[in-house]
């Protein structure tokens, strides 16, 4: 019997999607800030929008999220994982991506976290240049 193949998880870890990232996305709490920024990542990848509405904080979630049909992600790197509190974090990251035939581009931010409720949610972030 052939065994199943496994999707690598989008997020770069060098583990099955399912895993990985996939156990967030079927609603197990994400231990920590990164775990849940890696996730969501692969939730914008995947376009995964319910998964992103849940994990982002209620003070700054948006009604919907519109994907871009022409943006496909290429890779994730974490530059920086600290706790800044006993409920808080922060997460730097880059996330490359290219939208359509056009050269690939990045988006470099640094992520707040708070974790409510033995969860932890996206706040907001500060883009870097």
């Amino acid at each position: 019997m052939k065994r199943p193949i496994e999707t690598p998880c989008p997020c770069g870890s060098s583990q099955a999607h399912e895993r990985c990232c996939g156990r967030w996305h079927a609603g197990e709490p994400a231990p920590d800030a990164e775990s849940l920024m890696r996730s969501r990542y692969s939730a914008f990848v995947m376009r995964n929008e319910p998964y992103l509405l849940a994990t982002w904080h209620g003070t700054q979630r948006p009604k919907s999220i519109e994907f871009d049909p022409n943006q496909k992600w290429l890779g994730l790197k974490i530059v920086d994982s600290r706790g800044t509190g006993a409920d808080t974090a922060e997460v730097e990251f880059i996330a490359r991506f290219r939208i359509g035939g056009g050269s690939a581009a990045r988006l470099h931010e640094r992520s707040r976290f708070v974790r409510e409720g033995g969860r932890w949610f996206y706040v907001d972030g500060d883009i870097r240049g």
